[in-house]
């Protein structure tokens, strides 16, 4: 497995759902922490080396990412633009080439066809799900969002056609509900998801390549038998907040390859687009549970005023993993 951070380029798509603003500002200074959501049901997966989209900034800084609905002949195709807060729905979607037909052959990466992520305007819900595809090109998958306000659909996918290259998609979900503003979750070191802690030390610097490590315990004791998932030990998504730019980070190293060990850290290689203040979810799997651990991290310049927000726990949204 490749090192180096994967990004797809996006266009701004700033607008809240319901015309109010989140309260996260940019900021910059060392790697920190907070208290993350719970996981249940959600992954994520590293990017392949080759750049996504045909966005360039620059031979060091990679291109920002994550705020375009079409890219390289592409479109994302949100059938389910809403949905009701604190209830199941059945979100659907399509992916359509240049002519408006629905994909349906993908390349298959870290087992799946597509891999999909939700989160919440304010970075403090997230979701990556198992959508499963039909026939005739749609997806679908059940959600159910904790609290009313604007999400931002994530579409991670390979096309199966020769030269097709990696390409996120994005698009504005809203949940409706009783709406409640919330800041950027605090900064820590630490963090604690069901019953395992996970520190985080390294640091995310803007056009510089760094290493973030990321190790886990539980009940005061290392982790060393984490166990494989989606091809890795961890997987790594980053949002930059303020327009929740997505970048894919990589895993130092692979399961099988005689010298990557299963736990306690976990490596990745990354390389900020900008300096600010980004959100981290990081997924690893033990004893047949996958786990997320969320973080702020600052690039850059001076850190960002701590928020008091606290992470939402995640549904189970029915898929296995």
């Amino acid at each position: 497995m490749n090192t180096g951070l994967r990004i797809t380029t996006f266009a701004a798509a700033l607008a809240a759902t319901f015309g109010a603003a989140y309260g996260v500002g940019q900021g910059v200074g060392p790697v920190v922490a907070d208290s993350p959501p719970k996981h249940e049901d959600e992954h994520t997966r590293p990017a392949p080396e080759k750049a996504r989209g045909s966005g360039h900034a620059g031979h060091d800084t990679p291109p920002a990412g994550g705020l375009q609905i079409s890219e390289g002949g592409y479109t994302l195709d949100l059938r389910t633009p809403r949905v009701t807060a604190g209830k199941r729905a059945d979100l659907r979607f399509t992916v359509r080439d240049a002519d408006g037909r629905a994909v349906t052959a993908y390349q298959r990466e870290h087992d799946k066809e597509l891999h999909l992520i939700v989160a919440s305007r304010d970075l403090i819900t997230y979701r990556h799900l198992h959508p499963t595809r039909a026939a005739d090109g749609t997806w679908s998958t059940p959600v159910d969002l904790p609290r009313a306000g604007g999400y931002r659909v994530f579409a991670d996918f390979t096309p199966d056609k020769k030269n097709a290259g990696n390409l996120t998609l994005g698009a504005d979900l809203a949940a409706s509900g009783p709406y409640q503003a919330r800041q950027l979750p605090r900064e820590s070191a630490t963090t604690r998801v069901d019953g395992y802690e996970v520190r985080l030390s390294g640091a995310l610097r803007p056009g510089k390549a760094g290493e973030l490590k990321l190790k886990v315990s539980r009940d005061g004791k290392p982790v060393t038998d984490l166990q494989p998932y989606l091809g890795a030990y961890g997987h790594l998504v980053a949002l930059r907040s303020g327009d929740l730019a997505y970048l894919h980070v990589h895993p130092n190293g692979e399961p099988g390859d005689g010298t990557t060990r299963p736990g306690p850290d976990i490596s990745f290689t990354a390389t900020a687009p900008s300096s600010g203040s980004y959100r981290l979810f990081l997924d690893f799997k033990h004893e047949g549970k996958v786990h997320t651990a969320a973080f702020t991290v600052h690039a850059g310049g001076a850190a960002a005023a701590p928020g008091s927000g606290t992470p939402e726990g995640h549904a189970d949204d029915g898929h296995g993993h």
